[in-house]
């Protein structure tokens, strides 16, 4: 028996069943889930996914048998509407979709397929209707002609425009006869001008002729650009949906439109949609469609039919629908059903109002809302109706929008903020030293780095849009421009960035503006009910500290103590100390720095009042706190009252080849232990404070880049001698624990030594990324993408956790670990803590939390929860 390619539908005859979608596509499987449900829609036939991968696979010619069933189910379409497929006298129409397994919007739809001269007048004869026949045919070329022949369409429209600018009542179902036959002859003559191939005059050329273009469309860069924003992966054909024309256009009781069961916008329950009478397709120029609400008056009996088939497809597909539309002589017909797209307070609104109606369950709720989507709900973005044209496209680093004046350095960057002047820092990258003006900044926007790069993740712990790794941008600090893809951005030229969607946008876009909603809290606390995984967050000043726990963190996982050295005081301190010529000089600028920590740490323990605060000490290397900047060491060493060519020297010998794997973490604290005790004691000192006020503090001291147990005992032991000093000043017992950061393969593999010493392992599956891939973060943007395209990668290992690799050592220090501590604290502090499936596989390893950036804490809040109810 032949293999069976062709499913009709259309009430009793409808062939398809609901687990079809993969066959027949989302556009076709619904259409037959229509017909089974009683709901009017135009009969047709949907030709499955297989056709198309049989195309592709034999040397584009599509299978042998096709036709003949095609034939087969025409008979039937024939049959039903009591029309014949090419008859001049009783011509049967059709038109021709794709139906993709996904929503591909804008892709793919022929009207009026099987017109050509002579059945255009049967047509006209059969409607009593000259203008509709022309219209129509009008339609028909110019859709053929650019889906299938390949002509712009803009050259199509630029005609049309033509002759509607000229009309005395510009609207377009008042063009005369003379206007539409002239429309058509200027349309076949583009056709000749512009495409290789004709027009066929027979009808079922046009329909092969069409299937086969569907298919090529499908593998255009336009689809696969869709394909890869939806997700999808490459493998998988298209489905074609072949379906009955409804007229729109008729004179009398006639429209087409659009229909959501819910607000798109809003998520309000009440018809939401526009549409147009006596037009034929659901989609153009918005000024001339009417509100969904004005068909009530318009067409009683139609709404009515309309409001009742939304509330039947809602609570069958249990979800907002996206309903496409047309009424030909007050008769309603349904061309498709669809999940309709929303914003995030939208869908948010509707999962816990579906839950409180009853359609779906708590569990449902929670699964249905992207944690990536609740970054929107706390970030301005561009108004997604502006007409936006972007000059370039980075990797979306960090989410929300921002405009501002360009400028090239952090000191511009300082100097226009305190002038009152909203700015951009544009960067090749950032380092540590940019920081000051990373803070004043409105966002950044970098040349180079990844998902993971010193922007992102700063950015992302301030809630600043970055794009980073910005495509053909090319920045020249010296001369205070960039180039980008050919435009120059001088210093103060105002930009916009889209840090979610990965835009840089020319001047000032259209911004919209967050807000919280009462539905938010109510899905977070469904959330709350499945989650078993603590979120903390990653903050380093007691606003981060503050955000972080009004976004629901359970404590912080991360703080950066270097985070804390940045501005023009405290910097100055900083060099002092790291330039010292002796011990006495070094001893001395920590003296001055220790009541500054302290008081930090008072500030966040106060934020976080009983709540845990885990704080690492120093980890970068040293002379990311010093300029080589000519100016800045020249004033630098007027300060420290020393030449500036010993200066110059001397921060020249601090630098390092490969600073990531030199000096850094607990080796500076071997080499400086002073550094280590000023930190430890400045953060029990504020918690004895806090202590003595009856203000509960949970402080967690973590040693960084430890790969020898040995290593670690120092570190520990110098804290110990610390808070016995500091205890028995005060006579208060302070509890703190003491662990380290696992971001090195050796200390994953030897977590059993360090068990023994530790009281709390946290993972920082960035370093860790690195150390274990010999992959730059910050320098993979060059080559990464070639990988993630070729599928050496199936995902930026920076974003979501490599589970064979990084997962397998995180696996085995978590194993060791335990082995020895069974109860040892486990946590991971990566930017991984906020990616839904990195989250999965830390749940399922059972650490006790992850941590990441206040502005994610929410949706990692809900990827938790997620993880805990999806199957394993």
């Amino acid at each position: 028996m032949s293999k069976k390619y062709v499913y009709f539908f259309g009430g009793e005859e409808t062939e398809a069943t609901p687990d079809m979608h993969n066959l027949l596509g989302e556009k076709g499987a619904n259409l037959a889930e229509m017909s089974h449900l009683g709901i009017v829609v135009p009969p047709g036939f949907t030709i499955s996914t297989e056709a198309c991968n049989y195309f592709f696979k034999n040397d584009f010619t599509l299978p042998t048998t096709l036709t003949s069933e095609i034939r087969t189910r025409f008979n039937q379409l024939e049959k039903k509407t009591g029309t014949r497929f090419g008859d001049p006298e009783n011509p049967l129409l059709v038109s021709v979709r794709l139906s993709a397994p996904f929503s591909l919007p804008g892709l793919g739809a022929i009207l009026n397929l099987g017109l050509n001269q002579e059945i255009v007048k049967g047509f006209e004869e059969k409607t009593a209707d000259e203008r509709l026949s022309l219209e129509c045919y009008a339609r028909f070329i110019a859709m053929y002609g650019e889906t299938v022949l390949g002509v712009k369409g803009e050259l199509f429209t630029a005609v049309f425009d033509h002759y509607m600018d000229s009309a005395k009542h510009p609207e377009e179902e008042t063009l005369s006869k003379k206007s539409l036959n002239a429309i058509i002859k200027k349309f076949k003559t583009l056709l000749g001008k512009h495409s290789d191939s004709i027009l066929p005059d027979d009808p079922m050329e046009q329909l092969q002729k069409s299937i086969e273009a569907f298919y090529r469309l499908w593998k255009s860069d336009a689809s696969m650009a869709l394909r890869e924003f939806q997700g999808a992966g490459e493998e998988g054909g298209v489905a074609v949906t072949v379906q009955a024309m409804v007229f729109g256009n008729r004179q009398e009781n006639s429209a087409s439109g659009v229909a959501f069961t819910r607000s798109p916008a809003t998520g309000e329950r009440k018809i939401f949609g526009e549409y147009r009478a006596k037009s034929q397709g659901a989609r153009g120029d918005s000024e001339k469609f009417s509100a969904i609400e004005k068909l009530k008056n318009e067409i009683p009996e139609v709404y009515e039919a309309l409001e009742k088939t939304c509330r039947k497809l809602e609570n069958h597909f249990q979800t907002m629908q996206e309903l496409e539309f047309v009424v030909e002589n007050g008769q309603l017909y349904f061309l498709q059903t669809r999940s309709g797209k929303c914003t995030a307070f939208s869908e948010i609104k509707i999962a816990v109002d579906m839950v409180s109606e009853g359609l779906i369950s708590k569990r449902e709720a929670v699964l249905r809302v992207s944690p990536e989507r609740l970054v929107q709900i706390f970030h301005p973005m561009v108004d997604p109706k502006a007409k936006i044209k972007a000059l370039g496209q980075g990797l979306g680093a960090s989410p929300g929008a921002a405009f501002g004046k360009a400028v090239f350095s952090p000191e511009s960057a300082k100097e226009s903020a305190d002038n009152k002047e909203k700015v951009i820092l544009i960067r090749a990258e950032t380092t540590p030293e940019d920081i000051h003006g990373m803070n004043v900044a409105q966002g950044i926007l970098t040349a180079k780095g990844g998902m993971t790069s010193h922007a992102a993740v700063v950015t992302r712990a301030m809630g600043k849009p970055c794009v980073s790794a910005c495509s053909g941008l090319s920045v020249d600090v010296k001369r205070k421009k960039a180039l980008l893809n050919g435009k120059v951005i001088t210093e103060k030229d105002s930009i916009t960035l889209d840090g979610t969607g990965g835009r840089v946008i020319a001047g000032e876009a259209p911004l919209i503006q967050p807000r919280m909603t009462s539905s938010f809290s109510r899905l977070m606390n469904l959330a709350s009910e499945f989650r078993k995984l603590s979120v903390r967050a990653n903050a380093d000043t007691p606003h981060d500290a503050l955000v972080a726990r009004e976004f629901g963190a359970q404590g912080i996982g991360l703080c950066r103590t270097e985070h804390m050295f940045f501005n023009t005081e405290r910097i100055l301190l900083v060099r002092r100390m790291i330039l010292a010529n002796s011990e006495k000089e070094r001893e001395e600028a920590l003296k001055k720095l220790l009541p500054i920590q302290r008081n930090d740490f008072t500030e966040i323990f106060k934020a976080m009042e009983g709540l845990p605060v885990t704080i690492r000490l120093l980890d970068p290397p040293l002379h990311e706190f010093l300029s080589s900047d000519p100016i800045e060491v020249k004033r630098l060493a007027k300060e420290m009252k020393v030449s500036t060519a010993s200066l110059g020297k001397q921060i020249a010998s601090l630098r390092e080849i490969n600073p990531m794997l030199g000096h850094r973490g607990c080796r500076l604290g071997m080499t400086y232990p002073e550094i280590y005790r000023m930190q430890a004691r400045a953060i029990l000192e504020a918690a004895g404070k806090l202590i003595k006020k009856n203000i509960r503090v949970a402080p967690e001291i973590m040693i960084p880049l430890v790969s020898h147990v040995a290593e670690f005992k120092r570190a520990k032991d110098w804290i110990l001698e610390e808070a016995e000093e500091v205890q028995g000043k005060t006579g208060i017992k302070i509890p703190f624990k003491i662990g380290t950061m696992i971001e090195l393969p050796r200390a994953a593999l030897n977590a059993d030594e360090i068990a023994e010493e530790a009281d709390f392992f946290s993972f920082g599956t960035n370093d860790l990324t690195q150390t274990t891939l010999g992959i730059s973060r910050d320098d993979s943007g060059g080559f990464l993408p070639h990988y993630l395209k070729e599928g050496v990668w199936e995902d930026d290992p920076f974003v979501t956790v490599d589970k064979k690799g990084v997962g397998r050592l995180i696996q085995m220090g978590v194993e060791k670990g335990k082995s020895v501590k069974k109860k040892l604290q486990i946590g991971i502090c990566g930017e991984h803590g906020a990616d839904p499936r990195s989250i999965e596989f830390f749940s399922d390893l059972e650490v006790d939390y992850i941590s990441c950036s206040p502005f994610r804490v929410s949706s990692a809040l809900l990827g938790a929860s997620q993880a805990e109810i999806k199957p394993t």
